[in-house]
């Protein structure tokens, strides 16, 4: 399929998979190959070689913690060591697949992440310790050639487990970037979703010059309902794209959305409006 090609994309595994689609790997990575994508991301380890099979990279992959992956992160001493020790096992297995980028989060922002009564972790603390934490990840990573990414999650959305995060303490773009800032090493960068960046500070395009040098990967999903982004949706995607190439950006652009009719319409239309 002829693309213009300056956005990198790539398809989320669990969007397709975890969802009521229940696309196999092999129909996923079949699609990604058919839309002119590069990648496939999310997919367990387990299915890393399926992936590299079709020539595909795996451009973004997790960090190792049982699910809900985002509730127990760096933010929170209780939880940090373990989360250091699942993702440096990750990290040992990157460079077998040329994988370039681990996924990792602040956290909830209570000190018991399933007990909002346990009383919660400030946003100072919260930010002290996942720079500690993502530092050390960065630096360990650095020798493998991948990047720690974090990312921002909406805690607005409380419709659905995938749709919002209440509780999660890196709800601000502004905050996760100050993170970054501090841990200061070419091996920690922003994981820019623009899904959950709408919904919780907007000004997205403003963000993204501003970050620019600090966006280590990008996701996407139409606002409300991160579903399709197709004309029932609130984001322009072209201008999106256009500012990430206006600031050098060349990582994946990873199609997070969950679809909410036929996937083979809804991938080939973001795919296209994407494509700038």
């Amino acid at each position: 399929m002829n693309r213009i090609g300056r956005i990198q994309q790539a398809l989320a595994y669990w969007c397709l998979n975890a969802t009521e689609w229940k696309w196999d790997i092999d129909r996923i990575c079949q699609k990604a190959v058919a839309l002119g994508c590069s990648s496939v991301e999310l997919a367990p380890p387990e299915l890393w070689h399926v992936v590299a099979g079709y020539g595909l990279k795996n451009s973004l992959v997790l960090n190792g913690m049982p699910d809900p992956v985002f509730s127990k992160g760096l933010n929170n001493p209780r939880y940090q060591e373990e989360v250091i020790a699942r993702t440096k096992q990750v990290i040992d297995q990157c460079p077998d697949f040329g994988i370039p980028n681990v996924i990792c989060f602040t956290g909830y922002k209570w000190r018991d992440a399933e007990d909002p009564s346990s009383g919660e972790i400030s946003l100072g603390e919260g930010a002290a310790n996942t720079v500690k934490g993502m530092r050390e990840l960065a630096s360990y990573a650095a020798s493998r050639g991948v990047t720690m990414v974090i990312e921002q999650l909406n805690t607005r959305d409380a419709s659905h487990p995938m749709k919002g995060h209440p509780g999660y303490q890196g709800d601000d773009m502004d905050y996760c970037a100050e993170i970054v800032r501090q841990v200061d090493s070419p091996n920690a960068k922003l994981l820019f979703d623009v899904y959950h960046c709408a919904i919780m500070n907007g000004d997205v395009i403003r963000r993204i010059h501003q970050y620019g040098t600090w966006i280590g990967h990008v996701h996407v999903a139409g606002v409300p309902g991160r579903a399709e982004l197709d004309g029932g949706q609130e984001i322009h995607f072209p201008g999106v794209m256009r500012a990430l190439v206006e600031v050098g950006y060349r990582g994946w652009v990873g199609q997070e959305f969950i679809p909410t009719r036929d996937p083979d319409v809804g991938l080939a239309e973001a795919v296209a409006v994407c494509d700038v």
